[in-house]
């Protein structure tokens, strides 16, 4: 018996009650939360360290406007509130106030007003301290071989022991955050090369979008930081069959990862259920599992349950 069934990998990473499925849990957790509002739209939530701290001038500086449990950033234009936010993590940052801003990038994610409108800009590493909804990509590389366990095998990569976040667990072939200004293909083609040594041309031929998935993880220890902070996310999925291209290999070209696997189903399965995954990259695959028919209503009982939970509804705007 795996330590971890199909739905305990969804509990896991999408953790946050659902206002649609579980309405009572999700007032209730709710009423500990502060609102990060624009104008009258909710574009995060903010645990109570946090929004104690914004409220502090000394701490956050005057770029925040507060009414009651709610908050808003000050600025008339997203270059405005860009370098108002930016002012308050630089400040945050220099007194050590979070530790997930250790892990610091120098890589900016959007973030969305309702109608895609661009409302500012954040460093990637503080994103879940406001709880704003952050995207990414993540590709699977997959053969089709009689040979393995299911007749399908994945690339699998071991994530560096040296990571800041989630070291050593097993990984999507190729994922990343989306930067501000690049569009989901673009950052496949560039993590493809980056994260695996895949050729550009490659994958700008055989990568194929398959979809998204969207959850609201509450990120842990493994994760940098502090634990409990809330991360709801938006991943782009790809699937690159590289069962005609058996000379085609991932390779590690930087130190994201110490290497690759080539994993048949089963053995997939086993290391999902032995919690090796990081907990994002086990959703990824449990989609990749229901589109190719791996994961079915005659094997799965709460198959609706995790088909759901893989395309959450979100209370925030998207890109």
């Amino acid at each position: 018996m795996p330590a971890y069934t199909p739905l305990d990998l969804i509990n896991q990473g999408d953790g946050f009650p659902s206002a649609s499925s579980h309405p009572s849990l999700h007032a209730e957790r709710l009423s500990t939360l502060s609102l990060l509002l624009h104008e009258t739209h909710t574009i995060g939530y903010l645990l109570p360290s946090i929004a104690s701290t914004l409220r502090d001038p000394q701490l956050s500086g005057p770029h925040w406007s507060i009414y009651g449990n709610t908050i808003s950033l000050q600025g008339s234009s997203p270059e405005e509130r860009s370098s108002n936010i930016h002012a308050t993590l630089t400040l945050w940052r220099s007194k050590r106030l979070f530790r997930v801003l250790d892990g610091w990038r120098n890589e900016l994610y959007a973030i969305y007003a309702p109608r895609g409108e661009l409302l500012f800009t954040i460093e990637r590493s503080a994103a879940a301290l406001f709880g704003l909804v952050a995207y990414g990509v993540h590709l699977t590389a997959f053969v089709r071989d009689p040979a393995y366990s299911g007749g399908l095998a994945l690339w699998v990569p071991t994530r560096s022991r040296t990571k800041s976040t989630y070291p050593g667990y097993l990984d999507n072939t190729v994922a990343g955050g989306l930067a501000a200004g690049y569009t989901a293909f673009e950052t496949v083609v560039k993590e493809c090369a980056e994260e695996a040594s895949l050729p550009e041309e490659l994958v700008r031929e055989k990568a194929k979008c398959v979809g998204a998935i969207s959850y609201f993880y509450i990120r842990s220890e493994a994760a940098g930081g502090e634990s409990g902070l809330l991360q709801p996310e938006v991943q782009y999925c790809y699937d690159l069959d590289l069962s005609d291209r058996r000379d085609v290999v991932p390779r590690p070209c930087d130190d994201e990862v110490e290497g690759f696997e080539l994993l048949g189903v089963e053995e997939v399965k086993e290391r999902l259920g032995e919690g090796w995954f990081k907990p994002n990259c086990a959703l990824v695959i449990l989609d990749f599992f229901v589109r190719h028919n791996i994961l079915t209503p005659e094997n799965e009982p709460h198959y609706l349950e995790i088909v759901a939970r893989l395309h959450r509804t979100f209370e925030f705007p998207l890109r």
